[in-house]
């Protein structure tokens, strides 16, 4: 077995994790890396497919309060994210925008950069040399990271007093390995330190079902329609587990601006916004890891489906339904309580209540359905609303297939 696979036909994802901490030794944000792997070393790989990767994974996979709780995150850019070429899917509150140092400088990446700045999001400067062109962004940094283990620290005086011209611009010692070093960024008084001396990054690794290449190209090209046709774009991204959830923690990066939570997948849309959703489409159709679990798939569906189908009889409401059950299926999919995967999400208190306690009338919802499944005998008749479930599911996986064909 690979090790981006788990045994049960989901597969695994990984986003590396290297605290940056403050004088105090307080861990006050986190590079963000790509690996392939959870016990890889080293990212291997800095290019538009690895930066792409760590945005999918670190948002829409874990989701950036699993990630980073409230720090901010140090996120590598290649030349396409900068000039504009590749949008960014998420706004400037917690991230910070680390422009490689084999990025060249022309004017195309300066005015991308500045448009960014404008934007709101913070620039850091990575691996910084003297004399690279890059020292013409110090007006828009907030951040110069210096590497202090391979880099030329014998011009550090001229770097330093040149950096401290602009009062904005904090300074990061990266690559720390030795007390020596931690002296001399000590000597320095730079703000913010990162290295192997104080944390080796982390792996954090977990199960996740992948939305269908299809489906992404799908999504785009509904996105990309001169009319929007929310209905339609709302029924691909409902229509597959793996979106919908991916969406849904997409949001949770914008939910604490909005009084509402999420109680259905449109809500979810709406919240994120079809300009990011749009952006995070086109990431994902650039991430080529792994293919949909298509069993998996189909009991997610059905059961979300029959879910939306009783919810009149217990006076819920049916979208709600409908994500009520695309989460308990999910989480019972990946192994993990129906709880843990509502935290991860900006939801109704409804639909919070039903996954973590069984209560309200998605309590009630979710307790038919689960019944049936197990083969108790309930109140209820389930047989004709699961049939109906099945073949809207086997027939929304069938059309899929057959246009994949085409």
């Amino acid at each position: 077995m690979k090790p981006s696979e788990a045994g049960d036909g989901t597969k695994l994802v990984h986003v590396g994790r290297q605290p940056i901490f403050d004088v105090h030794g307080d861990v006050v944000a986190y590079e963000l890396l790509f690996r392939g792997s959870m016990d890889a070393v080293a990212a291997g790989r800095q290019d538009t497919y690895a930066t792409s990767t760590v945005m999918i994974n670190a948002f829409t996979e874990f989701g950036i309060g699993e990630v980073a709780g409230d720090r901010l995150c140090f996120i590598n850019l290649t030349r396409e994210f900068l000039a504009g070429d590749l949008p960014l899917p998420f706004g400037p509150a917690q991230v910070v925008l680390e422009v490689l140092e084999t990025v060249e400088m022309d004017d195309e990446v300066i005015a991308g950069v500045t448009r960014l700045a404008e934007a709101g999001y913070r620039i850091a400067l990575d691996d910084f040399v003297w004399g690279s062109g890059h020292e013409q962004l110090f007006g828009l940094a907030s951040y110069v990271k210096l590497d202090l283990l391979d880099g030329d620290v014998s011009n550090l005086d001229e770097v330093v007093a040149a950096v401290r011209q602009f009062p904005n611009i904090q300074l990061v010692a990266e690559r720390l390995e030795t007390d020596e070093q931690l002296a001399l960024a000590d000597h320095y008084g730079m703000e913010l330190r990162q290295g192997y001396a104080l944390s080796r990054p982390q792996v954090l690794t977990v199960a996740s079902l992948s939305p269908s290449r299809l489906r992404r190209l799908e999504l785009v090209t509904a996105l990309s329609a001169p009319e929007t046709d929310m209905p339609r774009i709302v029924a691909i991204i409902a229509s597959d587990p793996a979106l919908s959830l991916r969406v849904l923690r997409a949001s949770n990066s914008v939910a604490a601006g909005h009084a509402n939570r999420v109680s259905s997948v449109r809500q979810a849309v709406v919240m994120v916004g079809l300009k990011h959703i749009r952006q995070w489409a086109m990431l994902m159709v650039l991430d080529e890891v792994g293919g949909p679990a298509e069993e998996h798939m189909l009991g997610v569906l059905t059961r979300a489906r029959l879910c939306e189908n009783v919810a009149q009889w217990f006076g819920a409401a049916p979208d709600a339904a409908f994500m009520s059950g695309v989460i308990s299926g999910v989480a019972r999919v990946l192994g993990i309580p129906s709880a843990e995967m509502a935290e991860q999400f900006p939801l109704a208190p409804a639909v919070t209540a039903a996954l973590t306690d069984g209560t309200g009338r998605l309590g009630q919802v979710l307790r038919a359905v689960d019944g049936y499944e197990k083969g108790e005998l309930g109140t209820y008749d389930l047989a004709p609303q699961y049939m109906d479930a099945v073949r809207w599911s086997t027939r929304a996986l069938d059309a899929s297939n057959r246009l994949a064909a085409a």
